[in-house]
């Protein structure tokens, strides 16, 4: 799977590349971020959620087996840990059921 890459840049830092998917959306947009190793994973979900221009704060990122990330965990760990393809979720869908 060619979205698992973990490289050096050109400053000599360890980065890794996620590629995250907004699901909420009919088309499944996704975005691929390259992001430093230590980069606290806070600001990865931040920043995707925006480029989505979806609000950050009721956001969640989950894998593709729908299991939550704890965003204060560095980018590496989550990759490690979980692997590159993510999913990007308003967390008001989240048990949002209509009546």
């Amino acid at each position: 799977f060619f979205f698992l890459s973990r490289s050096s840049s050109m400053s000599g830092k360890p980065t890794v590349s996620f590629k995250i998917t907004l699901t909420s959306e009919p088309g499944l947009p996704f975005k691929i971020l390259k992001v430093p190793e230590d980069t606290q994973f806070t600001f990865v979900l931040q920043f995707a959620a925006k480029e989505f221009r979806v609000a950050p704060e009721t956001s969640a990122i989950i894998t593709n087996d729908g299991i939550g990330i704890n965003p204060t965990q560095s980018a590496g760990n989550v990759f490690l840990k979980h692997g590159a393809d993510l999913r990007l979720i308003p967390r008001d869908r989240v048990g949002h059921c209509m009546f």
